[in-house]
């Protein structure tokens, strides 16, 4: 039995229907993106390309791609739509105009997550936003580089009992506790220039503005991107900032 052509609009809504199933499964296709941002206006470390190799690896473990970019044009609210996060690592200085910090914000506020690394912290003294955003900004830091034990908090996932880093070990302008959920602490008693105390936070996070925000302050050194230790806790960040985990 010969078939008969279907009517023009039926033959126009089978198409539109196949056109709609092929996007579909394009859209699906496409992985989830962080965005990795590492412009300086200050000081630049040397650590920055193995950090930036480093979370692109662990975000591809997470199924995530991840674009590393040092164009501040990238933040745009348009742009910023496409990510579940974005990571500062060792930012410096003034590094988006009020334009692109407003973009920041709105993405955040429409749940986006944050992630900071080291000198995050040293970064955008006159955005007071981004310094909740970020939990504590930078004050000083001894000479060269300093080996302390660093002490996970309760709770936190898989954290070893005993961890000793040595690294460029920050003193914040103020003790984030109380804002954050503080995750590791550093011993003053290890090492000589540190101003904070008996009470040290080095990494916490929170929810912050409709968004999630998560930070260390390792992350100098080249050689902690090869500590095994250091690069768990900066999967479980990016877990958290991507809002692949609800607990930091």
């Amino acid at each position: 039995m010969n078939r008969l052509p279907l009517p023009i609009s039926a033959a126009r809504l089978l198409g539109t229907l196949l056109l709609l199933v092929v996007l579909g499964a394009a859209q699906a296709a496409e992985p989830q993106r962080v965005l990795i941002f590492s412009k300086t206006a200050g000081f630049r470390h040397d650590s920055i390309p193995v950090a930036v190799a480093a979370l692109q690896r662990l975000a591809a473990q997470e199924s995530l791609a991840a674009d590393h970019s040092e164009d501040a044009s990238a933040f745009t609210a348009s742009n910023l739509s496409r990510y579940r996060a974005v990571v500062f690592v060792s930012t410096t200085g003034d590094v988006l105009d009020e334009s692109q910090q407003r973009a920041l914000e709105k993405f955040v506020g429409n749940g986006g997550g944050f992630m900071g690394v080291h000198s995050a912290a040293d970064t955008e003294y006159d955005w007071p936003w981004y310094g909740g955003l970020v939990g504590a900004w930078f004050h000083s830091h001894p000479p060269g580089l300093q080996t302390t034990r660093v002490t996970f908090e309760s709770g936190a996932a898989d954290a070893p009992a005993d961890w000793t880093v040595t690294d460029e070990i920050y003193n914040y302008r103020s003790n984030p506790r109380g804002q954050v959920t503080v995750l590791a602490t550093v011993d003053e008693h290890d090492y000589e220039g540190g101003t904070m105390g008996e009470d040290h936070p080095i990494a916490w996070c929170h929810a912050y503005s409709g968004g999630r925000a998560w930070y260390t302050g390792l992350g100098h050194d080249v050689a902690m991107y090869q500590d095994a230790v250091f690069l768990a806790q900066l999967r479980r960040g990016l877990r958290y900032a991507a809002g692949l985990a609800a607990d930091c």
